[in-house]
């Protein structure tokens, strides 16, 4: 009660303090926003912005942005003028207390028919239409986007959530981003303008949940290659840029609290878990103590009495504990902050922290199966009690005085992540019942630190722009342990622990990425028309060291069978307990670890590259360049025979670019754009390191031998932008792939330990079709109702082959491809009423998931439905705003089959499950609310 009580009162006394800062902050409302070209899309810089009527103004900074503030509420008109181009005038600008009117201006070049002192006028509704479109449809290359206020509108709480909803992309385990139905491994993220390490040991992939998607301002996807832009891509670039330097300052925070239908006060059950997992920290008794010999060479030759000594310094963590499983929470505080200084620049900052916990239980079935995949070879009953806490901060600041821009930003994130297995089931290998559990806990961090540049200077305000960035990422997983019991004898209840199988697995990876990167514009003029050169270099040099030990118990049996199965048949809590572990009649644990269980690996690559951005004519627009890349990777471990190995490889690639733009009309472009790029092999995938998944029975093992894939890319792309906010794309793409990368299954594995290993295909294709909508039912009618109505849907339709080399096998699509996604909705948002409603659908077509051979199957996900529904209200003035949110409504199965017809439709009379999973409906209720400041 007296912590209770302590909470409320710093509660009471944080909420008190937050109000007295809005209530005594300054005055002044503030008109913000850009001035870009309305051809180009470029920024301007130097622009005079001007407030008619009161004499006050300033000048566009090096991002062509700007802000007048000071205004009493009222409504204004801006004077917006540039050499060389048609001066406009904004009115009806209307400026409400201390917020902060946001007004993006596009300038048109005064043509040679045209006086300089020509007026263009417009008002404040239809400039706001006019500089939404030109954004649109200025982008030099192919690409998809999601903005912050549509992130807003629905119910995705991380940025792999809301990555569904961009046009060509979809999400493999809630987190691995999946683009133009190409697996994660053909995609790049990029955070602000440094490239991402991969945060998984096993795969080259990016794990979206970890960014909240309340601190993005924007995603981009990038489908087509720049030579401006990393080449190491098949599917897309993913751009997540976070939020930067707000218009006003605030103080804003949100609560939400979540029930899942098949969660959430339920029982829950694991082992022992520290108060600190609640912070994201594991317990320190979970990693292995610092006596134990440092590799298994030292401690195998050990005596039994020694090796039960060091067993006897592990705690026996294998007791379960029973308690009910809380809601989801999520919470998050943000500060904003921008101050005016006396130089004339300016000082802003955002500052994030974010919070979010969950405890869920999914019930999964688990098969394989024998003679000719006819008969069950094991029928395993799981349940999973997943424990995630998610701790995250976000702090940038940035200076900007006239055309020098600097911003430090950096992100960092802790992730605790424990999964808790409880198995019943049968297996013909002990040819009976078992009982089975299995606690995994992952514990991810990852920090990135980002300083960088953009200085405008010259006449012709040339462009440098620069960034230096430093990434940690760290992925422990301490005390992997599993604990194995079989039936003796059908029908007897009476269970013996298998002690082979009862593990204890330690592990840790460390990677440290160190980037640096200058690009250089020159603006010129071609023929009478505006024109640039790019150029630029990037360095980026990665180490990664991994470690591993793994453990099994040894029973050594006293002779007396009666006494063994004593011992052998006690409960979990007591079986490992510090009186079992002895030489004689008891347990200790022997090390079976590999020699290439452990690696260190590094990366260097160096690129540079060359690009002009050209206009012919009044409809023309060619951005073609060339970029040289230069990769070095090294991957160091010692091999079964104890033979230290250096695995090398380097490569140069020369790599062109070409995206072509004809502007139909005012409103729509037809595109075109040529490219080639490459795929190179992630270190873990060289790494000959096995890493077997107890609860999938699955090893998985890399490859030295794996080549870097390149990729020839074409598209082709026509797009219709009807009015602000609306959109209308069609694009067709091909890609052909010499050396793909894929994920495969050994023919010689066995049901018991299937193994997946990488490989080379020497050849494959992809080809497809994308559509993409959004567009106001207004159309329908003029009343109001379908004025606020939007309805939005991408639909992606892809097919590929891959040259299987072989005449036993069918031709089959790439891994991880989807024969179509589809992503749909409606939205209704009132802003007089302050009533907005979502309901959105997403579906990915079914696709292989591991690839098979002459004796194993094809193994496939199935397709799924997911219903997504939000209802919002905006109260208070608009400061706060309550939402309602249902996530996958329909709770659809997610299944894995063995495709036994290799038909891309599952059937079950047909086809094999694999596995099958539910994960439960959510159901969330939020609230958020911002303390306006004011400007000082």
């Amino acid at each position: 009660m007296k912590s209770t009580n302590s909470f409320s009162k710093t509660i009471l006394l944080l909420l008190f303090i937050l109000w007295n800062l809005a209530v005594n902050a300054q005055t002044g409302g503030k008109i913000a926003g850009s001035v870009t070209d309305k051809k180009t899309g470029e920024a301007l810089i130097g622009v005079s912005v001007l407030v008619k009527g009161i004499n006050k103004g300033i000048a566009t900074d090096v991002d062509g942005k700007y802000l007048i503030g000071g205004l009493a509420a009222g409504r204004y008109t801006l004077s917006v003028s540039y050499v060389g181009y048609a001066t406009k005038e904004v009115s009806d600008i209307e400026v409400n207390g201390n917020s902060a009117t946001t007004l993006n201006v596009v300038l048109e070049e005064a043509g040679s028919n045209q006086l300089s002192d020509v007026v263009v006028r417009a008002n404040f509704k239809q400039e706001s239409v006019n500089a939404l479109l030109a954004q649109q449809k200025n982008s030099p290359i192919i690409s998809s986007g999601i903005s912050a206020e549509i992130i807003q509108r629905s119910p995705d709480k991380n940025t792999s959530e809301v990555l569904k909803r961009v046009s060509g992309a979809s999400i493999q385990n809630n987190k691995f981003v999946v683009i133009r139905g190409l697996a994660d491994r053909y995609n790049v993220t990029m955070l602000n303008n440094a490239i991402m390490p991969s945060t998984e040991p096993d795969k080259k992939a990016f794990s979206f949940d970890i960014i909240p998607s309340n601190l993005v301002d924007k995603i981009l996807i990038n489908k087509t290659a720049s030579a401006d832009l990393p080449a190491d891509f098949a599917g897309g670039i993913v751009q997540v840029v976070t939020k930067d330097v707000p218009d006003q300052d605030y103080i804003a925070f949100s609560t939400s609290w979540g029930y899942n239908t098949q969660s959430t006060f339920k029982d829950f059950i694991s082992n022992e878990r520290g108060n600190l997992a609640y912070l994201g920290f594991g317990q320190s008794d979970r990693k292995l103590p610092g006596s134990f010999p440092p590799s298994f060479q030292k401690y195998n030759p050990l005596m039994p009495d020694q090796k039960v000594a060091l067993t006897k310094q592990l705690s026996n963590p294998y007791g379960e504990q029973t308690y009910v499983a809380l809601p989801t929470q999520s919470h998050q505080l943000t500060w904003g902050n921008r101050t005016d200084l006396k130089n004339g620049g300016s000082l802003g900052s955002i500052v994030s922290l974010s919070y979010r916990n969950g405890q869920n239980i999914n019930p999964v079935e688990r098969n394989d199966y024998q003679n000719n995949f006819q008969d069950i070879y094991y029928a395993y009953n799981d349940k999973q009690f997943v424990f995630n806490t998610s701790v995250g901060l976000l702090a940038n600041i940035t200076y900007k005085k006239d055309k020098t821009k600097l911003s430090f930003k950096n992100l960092l994130n802790n992730v605790y992540d424990e999964i808790y297995t409880d198995r019943t089931g049968f297996n013909t290998n002990i040819d009976g019942n078992l009982r089975f559990n299995n606690n995994e806990l992952t514990q991810k961090f990852i920090s990135n630190h980002q300083l960088e540049g953009e200085h405008a200077f010259g006449a012709r305000d040339q462009k440098l722009n620069w960034n230096l960035s430093y990434s940690l990422t760290k992925r422990d997983q301490p005390d992997l342990r599993s604990i194995y019991y079989r039936e003796n004898g059908a029908g007897t209840n009476v269970f013996s622990v298998v002690d082979r199988n009862s593990r204890r697995f330690f592990s840790d990876m460390q990677e440290n990425n160190f980037l640096g990167q200058a690009n250089y514009t020159l603006p010129f003029t071609l023929k009478g028309k505006k024109s640039s050169f790019k150029a630029g270099v990037l360095s980026n040099y990665k180490t990664r060291e991994f470690n591993a030990r793994i453990f099994n118990y040894l029973f050594n049996s006293t002779g007396s069978p009666s006494f063994d199965d004593q011992i052998l048949t006690l409960p979990k809590d007591r079986i490992f307990a510090s009186e079992q572990i002895r030489a004689t009649g008891g347990f200790f644990l022997t090390d079976f670890t590999s020699n290439t269980d452990s690696y260190d690996a590094q990366t260097f690559l160096n690129a540079g590259y060359a690009m002009l951005d050209n206009r012919f004519g009044e409809k023309s627009r060619l951005v073609w360049g060339v970029r040289v890349e230069q990769y070095y990777q090294n991957v160091d471990y010692i091999d079964l025979s104890g033979t230290n190995r250096s695995m090398d490889q380097q490569f140069t690639d020369i790599l062109p670019s070409a995206n072509y733009t004809y502007t139909i009309s005012d409103k729509s472009n037809f595109r075109v754009s040529a490219s080639r790029t490459v795929s190179r092999p992630e270190l873990r995938e060289l790494a000959p390191f096995e890493f077997y998944d107890f609860v999938a029975q699955t090893a998985t093992l890399g490859n030295p031998q794996l080549k870097r894939a390149t990729i020839n890319n074409a598209d082709l792309r026509y797009e219709i932008y009807p009015a602000s906010g609306e959109s209308i794309t069609v694009s067709a793409f091909y890609k052909d792939f010499s050396n793909a990368i894929e994920q495969v299954l050994d023919g010689s594995a066995t049901p018991e330990r299937r193994q997946v290993g990488f490989q080379n295909m020497s050849k494959a294709y992809s080809y497809g079709a994308e559509l993409e909508l959004r567009k106001r039912l207004s159309f329908i009618s003029e009343s109001n109702l379908f004025k606020d109505l939007t309805m939005f849907a991408n639909l992606s339709y892809i097919k590929s082959e891959v040259e299987q080399g072989s005449a036993n096998l069918q031709s089959r699509p790439l891994q991880g491809q989807s024969p179509y996604l589809l992503n749909g909705g409606v939205q209704y948002s009132n802003d007089k009423s302050g009533w907005s409603l979502t309901a959105l659908y997403n579906r990915v077509g079914q696709r292989i998931a591991f690839v098979g051979n002459n004796l194993i199957p094809n193994i496939w996900e199935n397709a799924r439905d997911v219903v997504d529904f939000q209802i919002s209200k905006k109260l208070i003035s608009n400061k706060a705003e309550l939402k309602l949110n249902v996530g996958d409504l329909l709770n659809q199965r997610s299944i894995f089959y063995l495709n036994m017809d290799d038909k891309n439709v599952y059937s079950g009379a047909v086809d094999k499950p694999y596995t099958s999973a539910r994960f439960g409906t959510n159901v969330s209720l939020s609230f958020t609310y911002n303390f306006s400041l004011g400007q000082r």
